[in-house]
């Protein structure tokens, strides 16, 4: 089922490659590396890269008899476009982040980092809980890495572990939570308040 940007766009191809580029400015891409990334059909990404040269989006130049392409960061709707890309990174647009409440025994579950085009982030996804299955864990990160066009660097801890951190001020919980991030999952209001509290006082 499209979400309403793949709609808006034509296709999940379309608007998966638009996300690619947009969230890696500064890389240049061949149409063999596109399709290994984006697990998707030569020709079609082919057809989709040749028509974001002509409309402008993406550049086309040879090194050593190859093309590589990389966006237009020029292109007259490059920062309407990189917003949106932005939002559409968070739930319900990005319906791979539904999946973390079927990991296990979940019980927060947030994301920041790329997910909000934030660099500075140690972490683009936090999860907390028991039993997590570690199968399921890797096809997350597949679909989101798929999704997102970019690897996903993530951090796992026991809720044990998480309530430990924030009573001693744990300086990476903390530098997660003032960055800009979404709860997916919540089961652990509690200790959010208590880190809200401890917010405060550091």
């Amino acid at each position: 089922m499209k979400n309403s940007l793949e709609e808006l766009f034509g296709s999940k191809e379309r608007w998966r490659l638009i996300k690619l580029f947009i969230l890696n400015g500064e890389n240049k891409y061949t149409v063999a590396e596109i399709v290994r990334r984006n697990k998707m059909d030569g020709r079609k990404v082919r057809s989709i890269i040749n028509q974001f040269v002509r409309a402008g989006f993406l550049k086309e130049r040879t090194m050593k008899k190859i093309k590589y392409y990389q966006v237009n960061v020029a292109f007259p709707f490059f920062d309407g476009l990189k917003q949106l890309v932005i939002r559409s990174n968070l739930y319900p647009e990005c319906a791979s982040l539904k999946k973390i409440e079927n990991l296990g025994n979940v019980k927060l579950g947030l994301v920041s980092g790329i997910f909000f085009d934030n660099s500075i982030s140690k972490a683009d996804l936090l999860i907390v809980g028991d039993h997590i299955s570690n199968a399921k864990m890797k096809h997350l990160l597949e679909d989101l890495e798929i999704e997102l066009g970019r690897e996903v660097n993530y951090s796992l801890m026991t809720l044990e572990e998480f309530k430990y951190r924030i009573n001693m001020f744990d300086k990476f919980i903390l530098e997660f939570f003032e960055g800009p991030h979404e709860i997916i999952v919540n089961k652990v209001p509690n200790e959010i308040r208590q880190l809200k509290r401890a917010k405060k006082i550091s």
